[in-house]
Protein backbone atom coordinates (compact mmCIF):
# COMPACT_ATOMS: atom_id res chain seq x y z
CA UNK A 1 0.00 0.00 0.00
CA UNK A 2 1.34 3.42 -1.10
CA UNK A 3 2.50 5.88 1.57
CA UNK A 4 0.93 9.16 2.71
CA UNK A 5 2.03 11.59 4.57
CA UNK A 6 0.61 15.05 5.70
CA UNK A 7 2.29 17.59 7.99
CA UNK A 8 1.98 21.37 8.67
CA UNK A 9 2.78 24.16 10.91
CA UNK A 10 1.60 27.61 11.69
CA UNK A 11 4.58 30.42 10.98
CA UNK A 12 4.05 33.37 12.74
CA UNK A 13 4.57 35.69 9.42
CA UNK A 14 3.12 37.00 6.16
CA UNK A 15 1.91 34.62 4.09
CA UNK A 16 4.00 36.23 1.24
CA UNK A 17 7.05 35.96 3.38
CA UNK A 18 6.48 32.52 3.55
CA UNK A 19 5.57 31.65 0.24
CA UNK A 20 8.83 33.83 -1.22
CA UNK A 21 11.26 32.39 1.46
CA UNK A 22 10.05 28.62 0.87
CA UNK A 23 9.90 28.76 -2.53
CA UNK A 24 13.27 30.33 -3.41
CA UNK A 25 15.00 26.80 -4.59
CA UNK A 26 18.49 28.58 -4.76
CA UNK A 27 18.47 29.35 -0.78
CA UNK A 28 17.26 25.74 0.68
CA UNK A 29 20.95 24.60 1.14
CA UNK A 30 20.18 28.06 3.79
CA UNK A 31 16.71 26.75 4.69
CA UNK A 32 16.51 23.58 4.95
CA UNK A 33 19.31 21.38 7.04
CA UNK A 34 19.21 18.36 5.12
CA UNK A 35 20.55 19.99 1.61
CA UNK A 36 23.70 20.79 0.37
CA UNK A 37 23.08 21.63 -3.16
CA UNK A 38 20.32 22.88 -5.36
CA UNK A 39 20.98 22.99 -8.86
CA UNK A 40 18.05 24.55 -11.41
CA UNK A 41 18.43 22.56 -14.66
CA UNK A 42 15.52 24.38 -16.09
CA UNK A 43 12.87 26.94 -16.08
CA UNK A 44 9.95 27.63 -17.52
CA UNK A 45 7.43 30.24 -16.41
CA UNK A 46 6.34 28.83 -13.00
CA UNK A 47 7.63 25.19 -13.17
CA UNK A 48 11.10 24.21 -12.29
CA UNK A 49 13.21 21.00 -12.52
CA UNK A 50 16.54 20.82 -10.62
CA UNK A 51 18.82 18.49 -8.62
CA UNK A 52 18.79 18.26 -5.29
CA UNK A 53 21.88 16.94 -3.31
CA UNK A 54 21.63 16.09 0.16
CA UNK A 55 24.09 16.38 2.99
CA UNK A 56 25.85 12.80 3.48
CA UNK A 57 23.31 10.74 5.59
CA UNK A 58 25.02 8.62 8.86
CA UNK A 59 26.49 5.97 6.47
CA UNK A 60 28.37 8.41 4.36
CA UNK A 61 25.70 8.25 1.63
CA UNK A 62 25.29 11.24 -0.31
CA UNK A 63 21.78 11.37 -1.62
CA UNK A 64 20.71 12.93 -4.69
CA UNK A 65 17.87 13.76 -7.52
CA UNK A 66 16.06 15.49 -9.97
CA UNK A 67 12.56 16.83 -9.42
CA UNK A 68 10.21 18.93 -11.08
CA UNK A 69 7.89 21.45 -9.03
CA UNK A 70 5.51 23.97 -10.33
CA UNK A 71 4.23 26.56 -7.91
CA UNK A 72 0.78 28.19 -8.54
CA UNK A 73 0.22 31.40 -6.14
CA UNK A 74 -2.91 32.00 -7.22
CA UNK A 75 -4.11 28.79 -5.68
CA UNK A 76 -1.00 29.05 -2.77
CA UNK A 77 -0.46 25.68 -3.69
CA UNK A 78 3.17 23.87 -5.22
CA UNK A 79 3.06 20.58 -6.85
CA UNK A 80 6.23 18.48 -7.35
CA UNK A 81 7.24 15.02 -8.45
CA UNK A 82 11.11 13.61 -8.04
CA UNK A 83 11.88 12.91 -12.22
CA UNK A 84 14.46 10.60 -11.23
CA UNK A 85 12.89 8.63 -8.10
CA UNK A 86 15.65 6.74 -6.83
CA UNK A 87 14.57 3.96 -4.16
CA UNK A 88 10.74 5.56 -4.60
CA UNK A 89 8.48 3.82 -7.50
CA UNK A 90 7.20 7.89 -7.03
CA UNK A 91 7.21 10.66 -4.97
CA UNK A 92 4.48 13.17 -5.61
CA UNK A 93 4.47 16.35 -3.16
CA UNK A 94 2.11 19.14 -2.78
CA UNK A 95 2.61 21.83 -0.13
CA UNK A 96 -0.42 24.22 0.71
CA UNK A 97 -0.79 27.54 2.09
CA UNK A 98 -2.96 29.43 4.29
CA UNK A 99 -3.50 32.85 6.01
CA UNK A 100 -4.61 32.02 9.58
CA UNK A 101 -4.76 34.14 12.29
CA UNK A 102 -1.25 33.17 13.97
CA UNK A 103 0.13 34.23 10.53
CA UNK A 104 0.43 31.16 7.67
CA UNK A 105 -0.27 27.78 7.88
CA UNK A 106 2.06 25.76 5.39
CA UNK A 107 1.19 22.55 4.74
CA UNK A 108 3.37 19.58 3.18
CA UNK A 109 1.53 16.09 1.73
CA UNK A 110 3.26 13.40 -0.05
CA UNK A 111 2.44 10.22 -2.33
CA UNK A 112 5.21 7.45 -2.70
CA UNK A 113 5.40 4.12 -2.99
CA UNK A 114 8.83 2.04 -2.30
CA UNK A 115 10.53 -0.02 -4.75
CA UNK A 116 10.97 -3.54 -3.70
CA UNK A 117 14.40 -3.16 -3.51
CA UNK A 118 14.20 -0.01 -1.29
CA UNK A 119 16.56 0.35 1.40
CA UNK A 120 13.29 0.60 3.29
CA UNK A 121 9.38 -0.49 2.82
CA UNK A 122 6.56 2.16 2.21
CA UNK A 123 5.77 2.28 6.29
CA UNK A 124 9.44 3.11 7.37
CA UNK A 125 9.11 5.97 5.05
CA UNK A 126 6.28 7.00 6.22
CA UNK A 127 8.13 6.81 9.82
CA UNK A 128 11.01 8.83 8.21
CA UNK A 129 9.19 11.83 6.72
CA UNK A 130 7.16 12.36 9.35
CA UNK A 131 9.99 12.44 11.84
CA UNK A 132 12.14 14.85 8.83
CA UNK A 133 9.12 17.01 8.00
CA UNK A 134 8.28 18.08 11.89
CA UNK A 135 12.33 18.93 12.28
CA UNK A 136 12.70 20.60 9.09
CA UNK A 137 9.51 22.74 9.68
CA UNK A 138 10.73 23.69 12.60
CA UNK A 139 13.42 25.51 11.68
CA UNK A 140 11.81 26.91 8.66
CA UNK A 141 9.25 28.43 11.06
CA UNK A 142 12.50 29.52 13.14
CA UNK A 143 14.03 31.45 10.35
CA UNK A 144 10.69 32.76 8.34
CA UNK A 145 10.01 34.17 11.79
CA UNK A 146 13.69 35.96 12.53
CA UNK A 147 13.27 37.11 8.99
CA UNK A 148 9.01 38.33 9.84
CA UNK A 149 10.51 40.41 12.94
CA UNK A 150 13.47 41.92 10.88
CA UNK A 151 11.10 43.65 8.48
Amino acid sequence: MPGHTDNEIVIAAPLDLVWEMTNDLENWPDLFSEYASVDVLERDGDSVRFRLTMHPDENGQVWSWVSERTTDKSSLAVRARRVEPGPFEFMEIRWEYAEVPAGTRMRWIQDFAMKPTAPVDDDGMVNHINKNSRIQMQLIREKVELRAGER
